[in-house]
């Protein structure tokens, strides 16, 4: 009786310690927004900065895999744009577009699983 009870414990222990780990591993953490809406956001950007005068290029001047998920963090979260130039663009988007910025810089960082490859 007490191995068949011990047996069991050590299956359910098994078993919620599966569940755990396939929910954090699904969580990747960092940023909740869409990286597509970002990549998107980010580029209007540039060229609307390059449309205006503030930008000598429409290509856009920073890319995510320039800096680590960490450094983008510290960025985004001090809300430091000037690396990316033409800041009166970034003073006008809302918060959910720089979230979605953010999410689409910090998912192609260059520690990232996925680092951004062409500029």
């Amino acid at each position: 009786m007490l191995k068949k009870s011990f047996i069991t414990l050590i299956i359910l222990m098994f078993t919620l310690v599966s569940i755990s780990m396939a929910f954090a591993s699904s969580t990747e953490g960092g940023p909740d927004g869409n990286k597509a809406k970002g990549k998107y956001t980010y580029r209007k950007v540039c060229k609307a900065c390059f449309a205006a005068g503030d930008t000598d290029s429409k290509k856009p001047k920073v890319s995510p895999a320039d800096h680590s998920m960490a450094e983008w963090k510290a960025i985004f979260e001090a809300k430091n744009f000037k690396e990316f130039g033409c800041e009166t663009h970034w003073a006008k988007l809302s918060d959910k577009n720089i979230n979605y910025i953010y999410t689409y810089f910090y998912k192609y960082a260059s520690d990232s699983p996925t680092p951004a490859k062409c500029q």
